[in-house]
């Protein structure tokens, strides 16, 4: 079992923002494959469970908010007893052009409060993330906060789609074994 966390915010004023890039990812993997999330509140996350590549994958989109997200990553690594190569997170990343990926193998949190709460509860930065890239605000003057809460447009939403679609193969990826250097070779 292989388990994909997307990070975001619960709520529907947080539905299509782009700091929900990571929910709107597992999602669309959620909605290829017919699957629904459950609410598990006990676990602090909506799951859903499905088969890929031969492989069972727990996708997670953590109800604790975004800078709490380790108190639900945390213990279900614990839970179902996975190894750290076995978690593969989806963050949105600022610093990177709309709709542009990056797989990482480990690394800081780089300012993102979500990768900052994980590595705290699981002890360790050595965890695969995919960087989904939202680009940065082009107002000088433009809050982050507003930025990174604000809702994508419609002129976005090629970006974001393409995005999506590529993170998917990446998934596929994942789920298949592939070890995350060939990954990374792959798909950076």
């Amino acid at each position: 079992m292989k388990m994909i966390v997307g990070l975001g915010n619960i709520g529907a004023e947080y539905a299509h923002t782009r700091h929900n890039i990571g929910f709107m990812t597992v999602d669309a993997l959620a909605a290829s494959q017919g699957a629904n999330f459950k609410v598990v509140s006990k676990q602090h996350a909506m799951i859903a469970e499905i088969n890929l590549a031969g492989e069972k994958i727990l996708l997670v989109k953590p109800t604790t908010y975004m800078n709490e997200s380790g108190q639900a990553v945390g213990p279900l690594m614990d839970y179902y007893n996975l190894a750290l190569d076995d978690l593969l997170v989806v963050q949105d990343d600022m610093d990177m052009d709309l709709g542009r990926l990056r797989l990482r193998a480990k690394g800081s949190a780089g300012g993102h409060n979500g990768i900052k709460s994980i590595i705290n509860h699981l002890g360790t930065q050595s965890f695969a993330r995919l960087k989904f890239g939202i680009g940065h605000p082009s107002h000088q003057h433009q809050a982050v906060v507003d930025y990174v809460l604000g809702k994508f447009s419609k002129d976005e939403d090629i970006d974001v789609l393409r995005g999506t679609d590529k993170a998917l193969e990446i998934f596929t990826a994942f789920a298949d074994g592939d070890d995350m250097s060939t990954m990374m070779n792959a798909f950076n």
